[in-house]
């Protein structure tokens, strides 16, 4: 997006998001930080509890989410630091970073615990999200950023 630089407003506005996208990447970083360490306490947690050193299947697929937690702040960062870099949204990666979300979703979703149209549901997201990404592949990449 184009801002008028003969406008004083709008580039003293245009400080203002730059520090806040600016203040959202040192938080998000402190989030991945919490985040590696809860994982870590969690593996830990559940390597400790009787049996010892090992992990059942339901043990593996919350350490797998909390992994996963932590890949998508790591990208939601990478979005953030792109932005900063380049003042442009790349629809492409927002596309890849909702995709491993609700990849985790999956992975961690309890079968027996859900309703069917909650499922249906989550099928209907992947799906969608999955076309959207592959049609958002078959583009030229300057198409793939929002100005």
């Amino acid at each position: 997006m184009e801002i008028d630089n003969n406008d004083l407003l709008s580039k003293k506005l245009q400080v203002v998001i730059h520090l806040a996208v600016r203040s959202l990447s040192i938080l998000m970083v402190f989030v991945i930080v919490m985040g590696v360490l809860d994982v870590a306490w969690t593996l830990y947690q559940r390597l400790i509890t009787p049996p010892v050193y090992i992990l059942t299947i339901s043990d593996m697929l919350a350490t797998f989410g909390a992994f996963m937690a932590v890949l998508i702040a790591i990208e939601i960062f990478i979005n953030i630091t792109i932005y900063l870099r380049e003042s442009v949204i790349h629809v492409k990666i927002v596309m890849a970073t909702a995709l491993m979300a609700i990849a985790r979703k999956v992975i961690i979703i309890d079968v027996e615990q859900m309703d069917a149209t909650y499922l249906y549901g989550i099928a209907a997201v992947v799906l969608s999200m999955s076309v959207g990404y592959w049609l958002i592949h078959l583009l030229p990449r300057k198409s793939h950023l929002e100005e």
